[in-house]
């Protein structure tokens, strides 16, 4: 049979792998200014530069690292592995130009749109529509050339990396449309279609199985490649990958309700999100013991590699998340992790451990390969190892014991019954442990400048190899199955049946457990004293997300004696009806504000937001003085409440033609109580919209129990 021939392009994956290191710089600087200003509020600047405060600068960090430094990461694996396991060249150049760019452009974008205040508030999904648009497009390009590259390839089956590629694709594009469908009211911004209870269950669906099919299931493509290559050893197990596989993307879609425990949400959607939470154990822990069952016989080999060390620690932290999800997804355990800082050391552990060293790893071994070199220095590499693990242990250590501490204080009462400790006390106790958190992450970041160095002086001892000249027989026309061919095998030579059905697995969870809260009413009853906001609270409601309070505060009681005793009556699934989006947050740095409304005068409000350390002393949330100065903008309100009626929120016919009118009464209610404070300020300012959303906050409950 005549061989044909064709070149490997490796200007893509160069450029990738560039990406991935600049954007892990970035990402992991601004993860430590964050920290940082968790250790001392004064380093938020938010008087002098406003888009530098923890809230607005915490989501730069999550999707830096997420979709910049991962993100990029993944498509350097892609663009170098996929062409070489299936004999061919990449099917466009030019799209994959289009696919590079447009990433990148896309993180820019959203990184200033998200300092500018421009944000959904939804964990991992904070980009606003255009730029949710853009990702859709670029991700569909990136489809299109993989399978076009898959369409031609020389190479019969598919070998298990390229099954966690396909499955990463059509998961991700599903996860991202459902989740981002929302009605704009201008050019930046929107309010999602759903509300409440079902914006939580459609955000923590979308949430965790973006860990999933984004930090994970690619990531596994990744492991199942390049682990090989650096050990020069096959995979242990070719049908344990086939069971890692399918059990996987089959148990990890429905797992998003275990973010979510004890909240509003229903409690069979808990139960099934705790039930397959667990379940994912075994296909973890098997694609675990996979990897590392590779390095059977070669332990010497790793003792003397730095670029294995990388593989062996990373999987293993990959296999340490993957035993502590399940573990948190216990309602007794997840008790004293949500809203803590166990849940920040668990994702850091793996974001660091897995997705960090993994990646090391990778462009360890494949820039000097790309450049014809040997790596320059292996007692760099071996320094940046050690940098790292101790950074992660560092950074996670002291987070698993402020969570503790935090909690045994958070839940301590007195001999006579009341709580112990305010909440200032105990974030105060917490303080020292975010600056050994900040110091971890410092060493973390100093490993990553000496991989820097040492791949910068790899690359300056070598020549980039722009193409390499390969050849290989062309697929034959007509395909005879050997007559003991094992089933799976089947599927693997059929890269359509493989995305189908891939998409058929992961699309059963989500259906389950989100369409009957549609359905169902009785899974949301209503509570007839809950109103829609009114034009002010509604624009107050906006600034309060703009700022990125949402990063720091819950909106979210609990039903345990000691989060009612210190916020309130339990939250209630009914009172969300018109929360788009919904508030109810991740972590408590700040008390939880379910309750807020009434609590405090008009001027304790307004005293708080312009220097929080007055009102309360040890206080670590930022200043916000531009509010006090900068204008409400009164034009929005308009398309604001026609968004709203939009969405089913039963504002009148043509309120929005007087809406402004209500506004104004409202605000000069709020200037004439802080005047009788001796406070003068003008009704048209921010401040005083951000009062009346916080004077609203769970008040049309207070003194009701009765639901319909």
């Amino acid at each position: 049979m005549q061989l044909e021939k064709f070149t490997y392009d490796n200007r893509l994956p160069r450029l990738f792998a560039y990406a991935t290191i600049f954007w892990g710089l970035v990402g992991m600087l601004i993860g430590l200014i964050a920290a940082i200003q968790l250790a001392n509020p004064i380093f938020n600047l938010s008087d002098l530069f406003p888009y530098a405060a923890f809230g607005r600068l915490r989501p730069v960090h999550t999707n830096a690292v997420i979709f910049a430094f991962v993100g990029n990461g993944i498509f350097t694996a892609v663009y170098y592995s996929i062409p070489r396991l299936l004999k061919t060249a990449m099917w466009s150049e030019k799209l994959g130009k289009i696919h590079f760019w447009g990433w990148q452009l896309i993180i820019v974008a959203g990184a200033v749109s998200l300092m500018m205040g421009f944000t959904q508030a939804k964990e991992y999904a904070e980009l606003e529509w255009p730029i949710d648009i853009a990702i859709a497009v670029i991700w569909v390009l990136f489809g299109i050339n993989m399978f076009g590259t898959i369409f031609t390839r020389r190479e019969r089956h598919l070998y298990v990396a390229i099954w966690f590629f396909i499955g990463s694709w059509v998961t991700v594009a599903m996860l991202h449309i459902v989740n981002s469908l929302v009605i704009p009211f201008g050019l930046f911004k929107s309010y999602p279609i759903y509300a409440g209870v079902q914006d939580a269950l459609v955000q923590w669906w979308y949430g965790h199985n973006a860990v999933a099919f984004f930090l994970t299931t690619p990531y596994l493509g990744l492991m199942y490649y390049f682990l090989p290559k650096a050990a020069e050893r096959p995979i242990y197990s070719y049908r344990l990958s086939i069971v890692h596989f399918w059990s996987l993307i089959f148990l990890y879609i429905w797992a998003g309700p275990h973010h979510l425990l004890y909240t509003s949400i229903p409690e069979w959607a808990q139960s099934l999100g705790t039930v397959f939470s667990l379940m994912l154990l075994m296909p973890s822990w098997g694609g675990m013991l996979n990897g590392l069952f590779t390095l059977r016989g070669a332990w010497d080999k790793v003792r003397e590699n730095p670029i294995l060390k990388f593989f062996v620690v990373g999987v293993t932290c990959y296999g340490m998340s993957t035993f502590e999800g399940p573990m948190l997804s216990l309602k007794n355990v997840n008790a004293i992790s949500h809203y803590s800082d166990w849940t920040v050391a668990h994702v850091h552990i793996g974001a660091l451990g897995w997705n960090g060293f993994m990646t090391f790893g990778m462009l360890y071994w494949l820039i000097p390969r790309l450049y014809n070199t040997k790596l320059y220095s292996d007692k760099l590499a071996n320094t940046h190892f050690w940098l790292g693990t101790l950074g992660i242990v560092v950074y996670a250590i002291p987070l698993y014991m402020g969570a503790f501490r935090s909690y045994f204080m958070m839940k301590s009462f007195t001999p006579e019954g009341q709580l112990e400790y305010q909440f200032i006390d105990i974030m105060s106790a917490v303080v020292p442990f975010y600056i050994l958190r900040a110091i971890g992450g410092g060493l973390f970041l100093a490993g990553l400048i000496v991989m820097v160095y040492n791949l910068y002086k790899s690359t300056k001892q070598g020549k980039f190899v722009e193409t390499e000249d390969v050849e290989a027989a062309p697929l034959p026309k007509v395909y005879v199955a050997p007559k003991n061919e094992f089933w799976h095998s089947v599927i693997e030579r059929r890269s359509i049946v493989l995305l189908v059905l891939s998409l058929i697995v992961v699309s059963i969870g989500g259906i389950i457990e989100i369409i009957p809260t549609y359905l169902v009413k009785s899974n949301i009853p209503t509570i007839a004293s809950v109103k829609p906001y009114t034009p002010l609270e509604l624009q107050g409601r906006d600034i309060y997300i703009r700022e990125g309070c949402y990063n720091c505060h819950s909106q979210q009681i609990r039903p345990f004696r000691y989060e009612v005793a210190r916020y309130g009556e339990y939250s209630k699934a009914g009172e969300f009806v018109y929360d788009h989006p919904y508030q109810w947050g991740s972590k408590r740095t700040g008390p939880d504000l379910a309750r807020i409304g009434g609590k405090y005068p008009d001027s304790w409000h307004f005293f708080h937001m312009l220097n929080p350390a007055d009102v309360v002393e040890k206080s670590i949330m930022p200043k916000y003085p531009f509010l006090f100065e900068d204008d409400l903008n009164t034009a929005t309100t308009r398309s604001k409440i026609h968004a709203m009626r939009q969405l089913g929120v039963p504002y009148p016919d043509n309120y929005e033609d007087i809406a402004n009118d209500d506004l104004k009464k409202q605000a000069e209610k709020i200037v004439r109580s802080l005047k009788s404070a001796d406070i003068e300020i003008s009704p048209n300012k921010e401040i005083i919209a951000l009062i009346a959303y916080l004077q609203r906050v769970g008040k049309d409950i207070k003194g009701e129990s009765a639901q319909k």
